[in-house]
């Protein structure tokens, strides 16, 4: 039997890497992730997945200190660099950043192409401190039709909303891209395996949703905050393909995968769907989700 051809052949690259806060810090920040996303592009990468908050760090002293880190979208100095790097190796790819929208600021990120900036989400859920800094985002849940797919965004506490995940792929996400700096919270923190709580949370996310997600995460520590690591790529049945990062490792993910097939109806069986099964007479009123439709799959 002959093997099947991707309709849309992708090789998905997760940089794991340590992004220090500190203004002193960002410009080192920004190689660091250049040069992980070169990497990546050198081992056959087109889809790079950088972790949230990629030129800045993370725990900010205070609110000015955070206005201090940021940058307007799309003609700041890092989204201008990232969308150069993405321009001159024809690739995708994704970052996160402080976003200053007039006096506001955002924890966004971005989606950069071959022909240029493509889109922005902003964070919706935030974590913590995070409500000290930031605005809630407020474009909603977007997704990017390219080349190579539909693209959705979410950015690390939101996967603990089971609807992020939900509405991206009711609107036709073929990958989600999942951008985290996922903390250290009271223990136990791990798993025999080694996997933490935000690994089963993303590995669900797909298996329910029949969609490819991409974590990337960030590692290290900044005063008393440190960072699990666990990035992954999971798989439209849940599973990571390949390994799922250590907790304290500078790495690289990759998946070779075909995003054409997120887009095939999940049946297990020949009386199950996932998504046909949906109770939406029940429960849209109550969640939400009526003014979202379900793109054709």
């Amino acid at each position: 039997m002959s093997e099947s051809v991707a309709v849309s052949p992708v090789r998905v690259a997760v940089v794991q890497f340590d992004p220090q806060v500190g203004t002193d810090n960002t410009q080192t920040n920004l190689e660091n992730s250049l040069a992980l996303a070169l990497q990546a592009v050198e081992n056959g990468a087109n889809l790079i997945v950088l972790p949230e908050l990629t030129n800045t760090g993370y725990l900010f002293a205070n609110r000015q200190a955070a206005f201090d880190h940021a940058e307007s979208i799309p003609d700041g100095p890092s989204v201008q660099a990232w969308t150069g790097f993405a321009q001159e190796y024809e690739v995708y790819l994704v970052a996160g950043l402080v976003e200053q929208d007039d006096m506001q600021l955002f924890d966004t990120a971005v989606l950069l192409g071959p022909d240029g900036y493509i889109g922005k989400y902003r964070k919706a859920h935030l974590w913590n401190q995070e409500k000290l800094w930031f605005t809630p985002g407020d474009i909603g849940f977007p997704v990017f039709e390219t080349p190579i797919g539909r693209i959705g965004l979410l950015i690390c506490w939101d996967i603990w909303f089971p609807e992020v995940p939900r509405l991206l792929t009711q609107q036709g996400a073929d990958i989600i891209c999942s951008l985290n700096n996922w903390v250290w919270t009271p223990p136990p923190l791990f798993d025999a395996s080694g996997k933490c709580m935000a690994t089963y949370l993303t590995m669900t996310a797909a298996h329910v949703n029949n969609v490819f997600i991409a974590a990337a995460n960030r590692i290290g520590q900044e005063q008393d905050a440190r960072y699990l690591g666990c990035s992954l790529i999971a798989g439209t049945n849940g599973w990571p393909i390949g390994e799922v990062a250590p907790a304290d490792e500078q790495t690289i993910l990759y998946a070779d995968i075909d995003l054409s097939t997120a887009r095939s109806a999940p049946i297990w069986n020949n009386l199950n769907d996932l998504f046909r099964d949906r109770r939406v007479d029940v429960y849209d009123e109550m969640l939400g989700y009526g003014h979202h439709f379900r793109f054709p799959r």
